[in-house]
Formats: C-alpha cells, structure tokens, sequence
C-alpha cells in the first residue's frame, strides 16, 4: 500500500502518508475494533459499546464504497484493499449489521446515529489526517 499511496494520491495533490504512518493507523483501527467489539460482547445488547460495535460495522460497509470501489476505477488499477472489502467485508458487515438489528442488539433511533455517526467521526479522522 505504501508504494501505490506514492504512486496515486501524489496525483490528487495530496502528501501520501508514509508506510509507518498506514501500519500504525492501520494497526490503531483494528485495535479500537477489537476493543469495542470485545466490551460490547461484556456489556451486551444496547450498551454504547453495543452501538460503537454496529458504527463500526457501518463505517467498515461504507469503506467498501468510499474509497475503494471509486479508487479502483478513477485510477483504472487495483486500490490496495479492494478484493478483502468487497469479497469479505461487503458480505460479512452487511450480516453483522442485519444480525444486529434483527436480534436487537440495537435499535431505532440510536442505531441510525451511530450507524452515521461512527463513519462520519472515522472519515473526518481520516480526511484531516490526510490535509494535515
């Protein structure tokens, strides 16, 4: 991924973070993940922990389409990501997220907030780390 964010995000005038700075945010998000997905399965159903699970869910389904799925074809090659998000995480967050609600472990109001909310937090994160 470090060699493609040189080679294609230079062509938005954008300054491609450098490969320790992909491993250390890649490994920071997968680490919140498990420690969010860890205490929702403690607190259980309806706890915040419950909802920051199914945010993140949420932002993981929206990554599929923002950015890789538009990456792959405005640049006319592979995005590094694209194969795991749409035959892994498209399926497998789409189930999670329909589990969640079906076995209400959240719902309505609160559901719809973090389900935007999370996504929103993650890519404004990741957008000003991207323009910082």
């Amino acid at each position: 991924m470090p060699a493609w964010a040189r080679e294609h995000i230079a062509q938005l005038s954008l300054q491609p973070p450098s490969a320790v700075e992909i491993r250390i945010a890649l490994a920071a998000l997968t680490l919140v993940a498990f420690a969010v997905t860890y205490l929702s399965a403690r607190r259980g159903r309806e706890s915040v922990w419950a909802y920051l699970t199914f945010g993140y869910i949420v932002a993981m389904l929206v990554n599929v389409f923002v950015p890789h799925v538009p990456a792959t074809l405005f640049f006319r090659s592979y995005t590094p990501g694209v194969v795991t998000a749409v035959l892994i995480n498209l399926p497998v967050m789409t189930y999670l997220a329909v589990r969640a609600v079906r076995d209400e472990w959240v719902s309505e109001w609160k559901a719809a907030a973090f389900g935007v909310g999370v996504p929103i937090v993650m890519g404004g994160a990741i957008a000003a780390w991207f323009l910082a």
